[in-house]
């Protein structure tokens, strides 16, 4: 049996015994004695008698043995710039933050938006939050001011943290206009904003409620770390439910510790020491857990990037920046290989830098065709590990476990589930199905320690969307199979939620945006596969009776108002007026249909359907 195997077989007979030999990776103030609360199921709590402080066990414990090792490299390419901290100057910086948050009377428990671009000041918020035992809830800078506004309402923030503006390529985007609207729109008010002053744009700041970033950190007193239970809620990220209403994952202290330290050697195979680049955004869950948490927590270097895989300032960025800093392992998504590949296929730019300190390719955030997984191994000839996980789950469901055993790869798969995580293959009655028959993904309770115990302040809510559909397991949302060679394929959402460049957006928000405009009757958002984006959205929309307005113009409009209301994130661009949408006698809209059509993939017409003539005067539309 090899060491995989073995750490599998173990992960699932012998949990307790398993993850408490991973919890020695971490400090603890107390220690845990119980690994596991199972006595409330389907709620279960990892190590529930412990306590710890994550921004200790990432920055402060590791300042005397390799305080004058680099911990943070911010490259941005789009201002020209690159910074690097060691453990002891990110330690004394971040201590400063927490205490500027501290002063703005953020205490523990406390939520605090963020709501900042790639800069090392986000990262040094979300330490400084956990520095205090307070909750930081990320807002990716993409999204609108409604949007945002609805986060705020949900979190109800002590403070809210933002900088006067992000900058993508060649464009400046005013940050400080986007929250003014949001507080305008939001029924909670945070009691302060903390502002940070970016060169390329002066935001205007509101008197007693906006406080100067640089002014509140140099007049604070450094705080020291707070300890908290290993189950008070560390952070919370949303993401798009099926409702339009975002979901508000929350993230524990102590289980994800543990686990995300555990991952760095066993899933990427990368020691203390060496660099670690995840080319992703703190505000999803990527960035979360292996540019700002994993790599600290392991005393690695991470590199915060503030650019493009093409661009900034041409599709040999990436090349550079582990050739600059000695990149170990990059971990991307999919999309960001398409774009190279699409700017520079034979790879001309990569000879124009030595790579040779790149050992593996990681990447996630949506299904890795084929193709590209090929054109990738190819040029760079090291591993390139497809991996599948969710903002819900933290850390990797799926992958090739190169720090435990480099495993035979199978394009299109990515490889085997990893230890802790019992996946399963369902049909809708819950039974087993065999291998190579696509049904539902789930994952058998209890889910491992770094997976969200909860939605915030919503366990009902929890329940419901994960659980409840085929009890004792966690629904994953995601639909594949298992080969008999327990290789796990991964083959789309199961809901209406799509993944767009590896960001998840669910397709009711948008169909709420396209529904409130005047001239529309009724209307359809799907996601249509995209060589270059893995799924992109295309609405539909019925036009009122007797609106007289041009087509064209209102599509225009349409396309604008999901822009404006959910942000280019969105990458909703085109709408088509259509006379009706094809319906089941129920009056459901026929999605799934629409999907495949547009897809290109052969379908059965449903027997459910109201009229198929409204499907067939569709296809030419829908085609692809």
């Amino acid at each position: 049996m090899g060491r995989y195997a073995e750490e599998f077989r173990r992960s699932l007979e012998d949990r307790e015994g398993f993850w408490r030999d991973a919890a020695a990776g971490i400090d603890w103030v107390d220690p845990p004695e119980r690994i596991l609360d199972d006595s409330t199921p389907p709620m279960y709590r990892w190590f529930p008698d412990a306590t710890l402080n994550t921004c200790w066990n990432a920055l402060d414990r590791h300042v005397p043995t390799r305080g004058g090792q680099t911990a943070l490299i911010h490259d941005s390419p789009v201002t020209g710039a690159v910074r690097r901290w060691t453990y002891a100057e990110l330690r004394d910086e971040v201590a400063r933050v927490a205490g500027a948050l501290r002063d703005l009377g953020v205490a523990k428990g406390d939520r605090v938006v963020v709501y900042l671009p790639m800069i090392p000041e986000a990262l040094m918020t979300m330490l400084a939050c956990a520095r205090l035992g307070a909750v930081h809830s990320v807002v990716f800078g993409g999204f609108a001011a409604a949007e945002l506004a609805t986060r705020i309402g949900d979190a109800r923030p002590r403070v809210v943290v933002t900088a006067s503006c992000g900058v993508e390529g060649s464009r400046v985007l005013p940050y400080k206009p986007l929250l003014d609207r949001a507080l305008e729109l939001s029924e909670h008010a945070p009691e302060h904003c903390l502002v940070l002053q970016r060169p390329q744009v002066a935001a205007t700041l509101v008197a007693g409620r906006d406080v100067d970033w640089a002014e509140a950190v140099a007049a604070a007193r450094p705080a020291e770390c707070v300890t908290v239970r290993a189950t008070d809620p560390l952070y919370i990220l949303y993401t798009s439910g099926t409702t339009g209403k975002p979901k508000g994952v929350v993230r524990d202290n102590g289980g994800h510790a543990v686990a995300l330290h555990w991952s760095m050697s066993a899933v990427y195979g990368v020691a203390a020491g060496e660099v670690f680049w995840a080319a992703s955004d703190v505000g999803w869950v990527v960035g979360h857990s292996y540019i700002v948490y994993a790599p600290l927590l392991a005393g690695c270097t991470t590199v915060l990037y503030e650019g493009k895989p093409v661009g900034t300032p041409d599709a040999g960025a990436f090349w550079r920046v582990v050739a600059d800093h000695g990149v170990s392992v990059l971990f991307t998504a999919p999309t960001a290989f398409r774009a190279i590949r699409k700017e520079d296929p034979a790879g001309e730019h990569l000879a124009r830098y030595d790579v040779s300190t790149l050992r593996a390719l990681y990447l996630a955030g949506e299904r890795l065709d084929p193709e590209t997984y090929r054109w990738a191994a190819e040029l760079l000839g090291v591993p390139v590990v497809d991996h599948w996980w969710q903002t819900e789950t933290g850390w990797p469901v799926a992958a090739n476990p190169l720090g435990l055993e480099a495993l035979p790869t199978k394009p299109g798969s990515p490889t085997v589930p990893v230890p802790g995580w019992d996946v399963r293959v369902l049909d809708a009655e819950g039974a087993p199905v065999p291998p190579g028959v696509d049904a539902a993904l789930v994952v058998r309770l209890p889910l491992p320690p770094g997976a969200l115990p909860t939605l915030w302040r919503d366990d009902e809510r929890f329940v419901s969307s994960y659980l409840s559909r085929h009890p004792g397991h966690y629904l994953t949302g995601d639909g594949g199979h298992l080969d008999a060679d327990g290789y796990l394929y991964v083959m789309g959402r199961t809901d209406d939620v799509i993944n767009v460049a590896g960001h998840r957006l669910s397709t009711g928000s948008m169909e709420e945006v396209l529904a409130g405009h005047p001239a529309v009757a009724e209307c359809a958002v799907i996601g249509v596969a995209d060589q270059l984006k893995g799924q992109v959205p295309r609405g539909f929309v019925v036009l009122k009776a007797g609106v007289t307005a041009e087509p064209a113009a209102v599509a225009a409009e349409l396309v604008q108002r999901v822009r404006d209301e959910i942000g280019a994130v969105a990458a909703l661009r085109r709408v088509d007026v259509v006379p009706a949408l094809p319906k089941t006698r129920s009056g459901k809209i026929l999605r799934a249909s629409m999907r495949a059509i547009a897809d290109g993939v052969e379908a059965p017409v449903p027997s459910t359907i109201e009229d198929p003539a409204v499907l067939e005067a569709l296809r030419p539309t829908l085609a692809p």
